[in-house]
């Protein structure tokens, strides 16, 4: 497929600049596949499509405050610092992304906080944007941390148009997050409020979390118009053997079991057996899913309604239908749902 087959004219008013005051309340479109029928609910009626021994299968990665704004030595320039990666606990070594990065050179050293609070040095340049910071920290472990992300904001992604404002640092994250390292949340996952959670908990669903490190490769945008040259930045990821066997139980018992997010069907087709069930893993993916792609785990899907050309939307695109998610998405569009991070939700069957 080509990435020009993925434009659409999306409204900017249709981009959602906060989320709804509810979790749970924000809007559902449910996508029948089979009936080719479409539902109008709110995200907590999900609890309607899901029975006993169903399972649940969610991303658990926890969000961290990644953007960072410092100053330039000697010049006093802005630049923006988005951090990546921990590449080394010990030497306080940092993958991250500098923007301008045109006027960052090895050697330069970069301060942050009103009282130069944090000083990192640059010490390589790892890809066009891309640099490695060393930050000169004398303390604890613990006390660099505490200083590195004191400094941090709330990394929204760019095409939400505001400032950052207090609520973001809990909103822009799911009420399940445990493991910290991703820059990005996995978007599905914030319509879950605890209350919904318990609710779906009472009636037998079964839920298994698994982690993968959201990184900016979500964001990243496709330059090339054949999508089988499109290259995805490569993510952490793990699935315990507990949650691959209750995920393969349920397939094997012809129960439903639900991707939420694409990020967790990226990491569930990125470890499959030979006989098409799911296997325990600690590892790192670079998996790009788009249309025509067969998939093995997941029979139902929970997802954002994504932006043109996106990596997400083409992986959407391709568990409902391509023909069939643009319909989905020109509805959504006349019904004026709203895209993106703090969008509405789409259920896929």
């Amino acid at each position: 497929m080509k990435l020009s087959q993925f434009k659409f004219k999306l409204p900017e008013e249709l981009i959602a600049l906060h989320p709804t005051e509810n979790r749970d309340e924000s809007r559902l479109l449910v996508v029948n596949r089979a009936k080719k029928k479409f539902e109008h609910k709110l995200f907590k009626n999900v609890l309607n499509y899901f029975g006993e021994h169903d399972v649940l299968v969610m991303n658990n990665t926890k969000v961290f405050p990644a953007r960072l704004y410092g100053n330039k030595e000697k010049t006093g320039a802005k630049i923006e610092v988005f951090l990546l990666r921990e590449l080394n606990q010990e030497q306080r070594l940092w993958d991250v992304m500098v923007d301008p990065a045109r006027k960052i050179r090895i050697g330069n050293k970069l301060y942050f906080g009103d009282n130069d609070q944090l000083v990192a040095e640059v010490i390589d340049n790892t890809t066009s944007r891309g640099r490695t910071l060393r930050f000169l920290f004398d303390g604890e472990y613990d006390d660099f941390k505490k200083s590195l992300y004191s400094l941090g904001e709330t990394p929204l992604p760019r095409f939400i148009k505001r400032e950052v404002e207090p609520d973001d640092a809990q909103r822009y994250q799911t009420v399940y997050a445990q493991h910290e390292g991703a820059v990005a949340a996995p978007t599905a996952g914030l319509h879950f409020s605890k209350n919904l959670m318990k609710r779906l908990e009472i009636k037998g669903v079964n839920f298994a979390f698994i982690t993968l490190h959201v990184g900016l490769g979500n964001f990243r945008q496709v330059d090339v118009e054949d999508l089988t040259k499109h290259k995805m930045d490569s993510e952490e990821i793990h699935i315990s053997q507990e949650v691959s066997d209750m995920v393969n139980k349920a397939k094997e018992e012809k129960h439903n079991v639900c991707a939420v997010g694409t990020t967790v069907m990226r990491t569930l087709e990125s470890s499959v057996s030979s006989n098409g069930m799911l296997k325990s893993e600690d590892g790192w993916t670079n998996k790009f899913i788009f249309p025509p792609y067969e998939f093995n785990i997941a029979n139902r899907m929970i997802s954002n309604f994504h932006l043109p050309q996106s990596t997400t939307m083409m992986t959407v695109s391709a568990f409902a239908g391509f023909d069939f998610l643009l319909e989905a998405y020109r509805v959504a569009i006349k019904e004026k749902y709203r895209f993106g991070t703090y969008g509405d939700a789409m259920l896929i069957i």
